[in-house]
């Protein structure tokens, strides 16, 4: 069938439509790699009640946008879905993205200009996440898009050239019979000097339940041994009921990332920012013209912000709920940092309820109200018990960070149900040729 491409929406496909039929306009058919404004030859692969998924059999009219994709994997690969556009032409897309999801879902014509920070296109990731095989022959690679087929990829143009680097280590290694049946998964972290190079890599080994330790140990020294940019393995066993084992450690632990004003412990298992280019910026869109008594840090992961914004507030209390990322975070902060080990959720619920930091922590008054709550929730966003207990903190700035354009607006409608309203928005690409979107809000009451 012919179809024609409405627009591009969140998540990397394009929106077209069914023809229409007795009950009016026809039914939505999602396409990925394609453009808005194309015409294309499509076969269905999906149909449900509601929409269909369809693959572009060819392109008949292609947008004046479309370029030759860079890598030989893309539409086979799930990691990249805006190749097939300049990278001016992606900017574009995901402005309009993050527009359109705040009108449609929060009821939100924005006032304000979108701020579009951009990052070097390719070579920007400091983290990668790679599945492996070891039978019937050693593979290395990503998910094949819409599947859990390893696809082997031996060099990816968006990870940085040390975690290149360590791919073709990774390779050289199992093709020499060293892999070890087990291992599923092998994460690469790479960090930076004062200057912003890479110096070390550390990876991180996710292990099946049978995988011996001994097999694993010798596998990490002998990686260790063949690049001298390792700085150490750490391997843990899948998690069982949410608790992820730790099962081998072979050299270092963690990394010590450094930015312009800091210097960041990143252990394994914890999370840090993954574009190396825009760390630096995103810091600063967040925490600069910040200044007060107290400020709040909801899902502080190791300290990115509460460290900056340390500078300028007396107090900063730092949330986190992951017991790895939860030490880093006391490592990193300044002394006029407090951490609480904690979810979000219980942290203000009893903030709220007992004007308690949680475990019995008795605040003190003043952070009853905070001059400032900095907020950078997963992909799943804040949701409403959250969002409603956020508002009745009754701050009157807080800094929304979101990876995810749709949460965030269904979370923006208690918090303007409230009395708080947008002031800035960022759109800070950290993840170029990817439908990933993050996004920096600052609002005020």
């Amino acid at each position: 069938m012919l179809l024609n491409i409405e627009k591009l929406i969140y998540g990397g496909d394009g929106l077209a439509r069914l023809p229409a039929d007795n009950r009016g306009r026809g039914k939505a058919v999602f396409v990925p790699f394609v453009l808005a404004g194309e015409k294309i030859e499509a076969a269905l692969t999906e149909e449900k009640p509601g929409f269909a998924r369809a693959h572009a059999e060819a392109i008949i009219e292609p947008s004046p946008h479309r370029i030759p994709p860079p890598c030989p994997h893309f539409g086979h690969c799930g990691g990249c879905h805006y190749q097939q556009a300049p990278y001016q032409h992606q900017l574009e897309i995901k402005k309009e993205i993050l527009r359109e999801n705040l009108r449609r879902i929060a009821k939100l014509d924005l006032h304000c200009e979108i701020e579009v920070h951009p990052s070097p296109p390719w070579n920007y990731r400091n983290r990668s996440r790679l599945q492996v095989r070891t039978s019937p022959d050693f593979a290395a690679g990503y998910f094949k898009f819409a599947s859990h087929e390893l696809l082997p990829v031996e060099e990816c143009p968006i990870s940085s050239p040390l975690i290149n680097r360590g791919i073709t280590a990774l390779w050289k290694s199992g093709r020499a019979g060293q892999a070890v049946e087990g291992v599923r998964e092998v994460e690469f972290f790479a960090n930076s000097d004062a200057n912003g190079n890479e110096t070390n890599l550390l990876l991180e080994f996710l292990c099946a339940p049978e995988a011996r330790r001994a097999a694993v140990r010798a596998w990490a020294e002998e990686l260790c041994a063949a690049m001298p940019e390792i700085a150490g393995v750490v391997a843990f066993r899948e998690p069982q009921k949410g608790v992820q084992e730790p099962l081998v450690a072979v050299g270092a632990s963690e990394l010590t990332y450094q930015t312009k004003n800091a210097a960041y412990r990143v252990s394994a298992g914890a999370f840090f920012q993954t574009n190396r280019f825009l760390t630096d910026e995103l810091i600063n869109i967040v925490t600069t013209g910040h200044s007060g008594e107290v400020a709040l840090d909801l899902y502080a992961g190791v300290g990115l912000f509460s460290t900056a914004l340390a500078r300028n507030i007396r107090h900063i209390v730092s949330v986190e709920s992951s017991q790895t990322a939860a030490k880093d975070l006391q490592y990193n902060l300044p002394v006029n940092g407090k951490v609480v080990h904690a979810a979000t959720e219980q942290y203000l619920a009893e903030l709220g309820d007992k004007g308690r930091a949680g475990h019995g922590a008795v605040l003190p008054q003043v952070l009853h109200k905070p001059d400032l709550v900095v907020v950078d929730p997963p992909r799943g966003g804040l949701g409403d018990r959250v969002a409603r207990l956020l508002a009745g903190v009754d701050a009157p700035r807080v800094t929304y960070v979101s990876c995810d354009p749709a949460t965030l607006a269904r979370d923006l409608v208690p918090l303007q149900a409230a009395g708080y309203r947008i002031d800035q928005v960022h759109l800070v690409d950290l993840f170029p040729q990817t439908y990933h979107l993050e996004s920096v809000l600052h609002l005020v009451r």
